[in-house]
């Protein structure tokens, strides 16, 4: 049994005139992406180990383990994702059923596990999109006095929309067809047996709504569904073809490559180190060597490499990135999203487009407002006759403006959410270094303290004798490793000071602190004293990778002459630099934060905190460069509930979610000028859980929080340690000197 002659002939030319304009279409869109990112510059670091990362890939795109904190819309996702995988299989057995609707797939057709699999789908690829779609709506809804506020500001909503109706009609269309084929086999004898609930599982209760249709009929519904199902499939790959900017449609295929070529082998998030320049394809880890001609950093949209690109097309434009942004969610030019997308839209348009520059604010298709001075790289109006050679459009300030960079504190958090793996902070940290390197242009805030580390070792401009002077009040000796001993081999560990921990006036009690634990649970240590110098994690996060090279080289010199082996360190910032990037200069050390040996110390008896007189109500503040970059959270945590008398209450952003002090990015030398101060917020986060004590874990989230402006009443601001040594003098009868 055949359909109506006429519904039939219009059901393969609607079938075939939209297929042969998708696959045009889509063939064009996949030529298209292909040839931009071989546009991009090589980047040789991508491929190694092949089948490590392709087991990462696997598992990370069928686990969905990027998906943070939202269960619901990780589930709908991966429901989603399966189910366009799955029915393709149906997208195929339609074409043959316009013309010979009994029709089924060779081998797995009569299978009934196969109807289980593909109703399952179709019904889970349905609710699955219903609940987004819904997410979607709510977001709108919760955001809509302040839409910037909306992880969507700035999607392209259009987009959105048309992939969404797109998989709900598919589903839908395999959901009838599905009941359609039941009440159809059921007329005909000889297939009469294969129409029941094993074999249609979940669609055998609709049957009963098209029982009485006739076999014609049913043949005429199946072949108009089906066509209607060809059409919706092949009007996705028209779009997507000529949208190649889509990443809402294209991430399903682009996001799995762009994981596997992601910067750690082992699929871990690009946090912690940042990745060294790229020049030539290849990481230059002593700039000495690079070539005199070597361009250092993203200046030009040819600097981009073909990682670049792939990444912003990957971008799904889901926002995520955006709402935990801790500059963009105190009003200031930078969203990771916003930026991802104006790279992207201005790498694809770069071979094609004239420049006109603006007189005023821009407001561009997607909603981006382009600061006054910036280029229009959507319109593409030679106004004025100027035209730019293709991919030599200038990126600071030309696309994303002078400001935006500089208002990224590394924290991290747009890369910790990322469902596709995208390298925002890897990427503005490029961006930075061109300015720095290539055009000797950064923030005026950051002259003195860049300058105070290449001349005086620190971004304090203070001596190097006065390095010890935190130690002039304690009542028992630091040793210094070449004057009081040799090296560092005589002692358990070398006390890696930091230069907040030397001159910061808050943070020279923190170091203090630490060192009397140390000395009242017996472990032996030694420092440097005038020896040591700074790390260059301000300067490397400043742009200027020349000077953190030459300090961190002279930093790693130090510490072999002194045969250190294991180091103790206070400062978040420090311990990723000397854990996580030394090693990248050969620099191989066993680093430990204070907040991890002073707990191990406390489990074991040695150090015994007596509880305070009072109940102390403590919340802690997670450090971006402890927590985020190095996942250490629960040695502060255990730490501060092995104190007696302590209740500990958690902010409603912490652990990975913590919200940045504002330190991070070498921001603690710059000054805040839009919207609210980031400290600031973070303060109110802490206020609301009543604490009377806010507990940190790094000398610049001390610095910041403890002087955000606007709180009369704040709660006081103390490192772990200061609150661990108060508990421990407690149980003590003898004077100690008050840091």
């Amino acid at each position: 049994m055949v359909g109506t002659p006429a519904v039939v002939s219009v059901a393969i030319a609607v079938a075939a005139v939209s297929t042969v304009a998708g696959v045009l279409s889509f063939g064009r869109g996949v030529f298209a992406l292909i040839s931009d990112m071989r546009t991009g510059k090589p980047d040789r670091t991508r491929t190694s180990h092949p089948w490590r990362r392709l087991w990462n890939t696997v598992w990370t795109v069928v686990s969905h383990r990027t998906f943070r904190g939202r269960p619901v819309v990780r589930a709908a996702h991966w429901l989603v994702m399966v189910a366009f995988v799955v029915l393709v299989l149906t997208l195929l057995r339609s074409y043959v059923q316009i013309r010979y609707p009994a029709f089924m797939l060779p081998l797995i057709g009569s299978w009934f596990i196969w109807g289980w699999i593909a109703e399952f789908f179709a019904w889970a690829g349905l609710l699955g999109i219903i609940s987004l779609m819904v997410t979607r709506v709510v977001v709108r809804i919760r955001h809509r006095d302040n839409p910037k506020s909306s992880r969507f500001y700035g999607s392209t909503r259009w987009q959105a929309h048309f992939v969404e109706w797109v998989i709900l009609l598919v589903c839908a269309c395999v959901i009838v067809l599905q009941t359609l084929d039941c009440a159809f086999e059921a007329k005909d004898p000889s297939t009469a047996g294969h129409a029941t609930v094993l074999n249609y599982p979940l669609t055998f209760w609709l049957t009963s709504f098209v029982e009485d249709w006739s076999a014609t009929a049913l043949a005429n519904g199946i072949v108009v569904v089906s066509a209607l199902k060809i059409l919706v499939s092949m009007s996705w790959m028209t779009v997507v073809g000529v949208s190649t900017t889509m990443g809402i449609s294209w991430h399903r295929f682009l996001a799995p490559i762009n994981i596997f070529a992601g910067r750690e082998v082992g699929g871990a998030k690009s946090l912690g180190a940042l990745a060294p320049p790229l020049v030539q394809g290849e990481y230059v880890e002593d700039m000495d060597e690079a070539p005199d001609d070597a361009v250092f950093g993203l200046g030009r949209t040819s600097d981009l490499t073909w990682k670049d690109r792939l990444d912003t097309l990957s971008c799904t434009e889901c926002g995520r990135c955006q709402a935990v942004c801790p500059a963009w969610n105190t009003q200031k030019p930078l969203s990771p999203k916003l930026l991802t997308l104006a790279l992207r839209d201005n790498a694809a348009s770069a071979s094609q487009v004239d420049v006109r520059q603006t007189d005023g604010p821009t407001t561009i298709e997607s909603g981006i407002s382009l600061s006054p001075g910036s280029f229009d790289i959507r319109q593409a109006l030679a106004a004025d006759g100027i035209s730019v050679p293709a991919g030599e459009a200038e990126l600071v300030p030309g696309v994303l403006g002078d400001q935006m960079i500089w208002d990224c504190t590394m924290c991290g958090a747009c890369v910790e959410q990322c469902p596709v793996d995208i390298e925002h902070v890897d990427r503005i940290a490029n961006l930075r270094r061109y300015q720095v390197l290539m055009e000797s242009a950064f923030p005026r805030d950051l002259a003195a303290p860049l300058k105070s580390m290449q001349t005086k070792g620190n971004p304090y401009g203070r001596p190097a004798r006065a390095r010890l002077d935190w130690a002039k009040k304690l009542d028992f000796d630091v040793p210094v490793i070449g004057q009081d001993i040799e090296d560092a081999s005589e002692v358990d560990y070398l006390f890696w000071v930091g230069c907040a921990g030397a001159y910061d006036d808050k943070q020279k009690k923190t170091t203090a602190a630490v060192a009397e634990l140390l000395h009242t649970a017996g472990v032996s240590f030694a420092v440097l004293g005038g020896g040591e110098s700074c790390t260059g994690d301000p300067a490397r996060r400043a742009g200027n990778e020349a000077l953190f090279q030459l300090l961190a080289s002279a930093a790693i010199e130090t510490l072999n002459e002194a045969k250190a082996q294991r180091i103790i360190v206070t400062c978040a910032h420090c311990f990723n630099t000397i854990a996580n990037e030394f090693p990248q200069l050969n620099g191989h050390f066993e680093v430990i934060h204070h907040t991890q040996i002073l707990n191990r110390l406390v489990r074991e008896g040695t150090l015994k905190p007596v509880a305070h007189e009072e109940a102390q109500k403590i919340t802690y503040h997670d450090p971006c460069f402890l927590g985020r970059h190095n996942r250490v959270f629960e040695a502060p945590r255990e730490l501060l509930g092995g104190i007696p008398g302590v209740e500990l209450t958690e902010m409603s952003l912490n652990r990975e979610n913590a919200m940045c002090c504002g330190a991070g990015g070498a921001r603690a030398w710059m000054e805040e000028t839009q919207g609210e101060r980031i400290s600031t917020v973070r303060m109110s986060q802490a206020e609301a859980t009543g604490a009377q004590t806010i507990a940190t874990a790094c000398p610049f989230c001390t610095q910041m929080l403890s002087s955000a402006p606007g709180f009369s009443q704040a709660p006081e601001v103390k490192d772990v340690a200061q609150l661990l040594v108060e508990a421990v003098r407690r149980g003590q009868p003898e004077s100690h000197p008050h840091q």
